[in-house]
């Protein structure tokens, strides 16, 4: 492993203090910043992490000028991501972003070009793609266990009428931030979706279908998938749907399949023949991770378990410090992240779309090629 040591700033402390301690313990991260409005949480986690009083921020605009600042993590409120990011990268700084890059394609392909000129390295921390979960199904498809994959199926089903989710989710379009029940399924299969069919259904209360113009309770997608023959359907709830938190994938191959479980902590199911089915509690994924950091994927390491992101347990799945691990990889290796901005804008946009599809009684959208 390289030597180089990273400053790196985290901007937003509602989950994103989970990340503190992950950087702090990585070999190359030679100080570590935060940014938050909040002056009261900015006193309290300098002390807590012993944190240079230098690099804590009130205000963002401070951040991306600073010289001694190589690399700045976003994990802000949604609508501030593509401000942040182009900041960050026209400042030339590495720039990790939480999902998703933007609300719009506009913004999206302003991140691209923004990076192409900084020659820094972009990711969106995608927490879906890193989860145990995921990771195992991963493994199932690049061994070859899943053979032939035949089809894709995910969901993100969320009650955010819950206490502390902002003002400005309130009517949040289900898919206009769709990337948690997308992107599993495009990287699953190693390649990025092309065009979208989109239907809502049902309806919003009045007061929340007129916060973003949006009507429905759902919306569910059918992607087609470049150089395959896959078709991938993703369905997304945020409001007025009576269910259990759910963020899943589903795989179905010509060997083996594989089902997200119906209740949390009912353990998932593999199909292996026939009708032969079995449950199963997926490994965890420390081995793949560097010796300093591999214990983030434990449950007890989270540092406010009661945190809405947190219900399925140990930070999005175990995925916090496989995160970290690849942001630092990509900028000590000099590489593209996995999660590159390219990868990322269809990512999102691919949601964006969606949301357009259904707003246009499911007019088939071709996702954007910014490649």
């Amino acid at each position: 492993m390289s030597d180089q040591k990273i400053t790196v700033v985290i901007v937003g402390m509602g989950f994103g203090k989970e990340f503190i301690p992950i950087y702090q313990r990585h070999p190359n991260i030679k100080a570590v910043g935060i940014c938050t409005r909040n002056r009261k949480t900015l006193d309290e986690l300098a002390a807590k992490f012993n944190l240079d009083p230098d690099l804590c921020f009130e205000h963002f605009e401070d951040v991306p000028g600073r010289a001694d600042v190589d690399a700045i993590h976003i994990v802000t409120p949604v609508p501030e991501h593509a401000q942040m990011a182009l900041a960050s990268l026209n400042a030339n700084k590495h720039t990790a972003c939480t999902i998703p890059m933007a609300m719009t394609v506009a913004d999206c392909k302003a991140i691209v070009e923004a990076k192409r000129r900084a020659k820094k390295v972009y990711m969106m921390m995608e927490t879906a793609l890193y989860t145990r979960e995921f990771l195992y199904g991963l493994q199932l498809a690049e061994s070859g266990k899943l053979g032939r994959i035949q089809f894709v199926r995910g969901s993100h089903i969320q009650d955010m009428s819950m206490e502390g989710w902002a003002e400005y989710w309130k009517g949040y379009p289900p898919m206009l931030n769709g990337t948690h029940a997308i992107s599993p399924l495009l990287r699953i299969n190693n390649t990025t979706a092309e065009t979208v069919v989109c239907h809502g259904s049902g309806r919003l209360s009045d007061d929340l279908a007129s916060r973003y113009g949006s009507p429905f309770a759902v919306e569910t997608a059918t992607f087609t998938l470049k150089d395959s023959d896959v078709i991938a359907e993703a369905t997304r709830s945020l409001f007025d749907v009576v269910r259990q938190y759910r963020e899943s994938y589903d795989v179905y191959g010509t060997k083996m399949s594989f089902e997200w479980e119906q209740l949390q902590d009912e353990e998932h199911v593999i199909f292996d023949g026939g009708e032969n089915a079995q449950r199963i509690n997926v490994p965890d994924t420390d081995e793949l991770l560097i010796e300093e950091i591999k214990h983030f994927t434990k449950r007890e390491k989270i540092d406010d378990p009661n945190h809405v992101s947190f219900l399925q347990g140990a930070g999005h799945g175990g995925s916090h410090p496989h995160l970290v691990q690849e942001f630092v990889a990509a900028i000590v290796e000099g590489r593209d992240s996995a999660v590159d901005a390219e990868l990322a804008a269809n990512y999102t946009m691919a949601g964006i779309c969606a949301h357009e599809s259904a707003m246009n009684g499911g007019k088939r959208i071709t996702i954007p090629d910014f490649s």
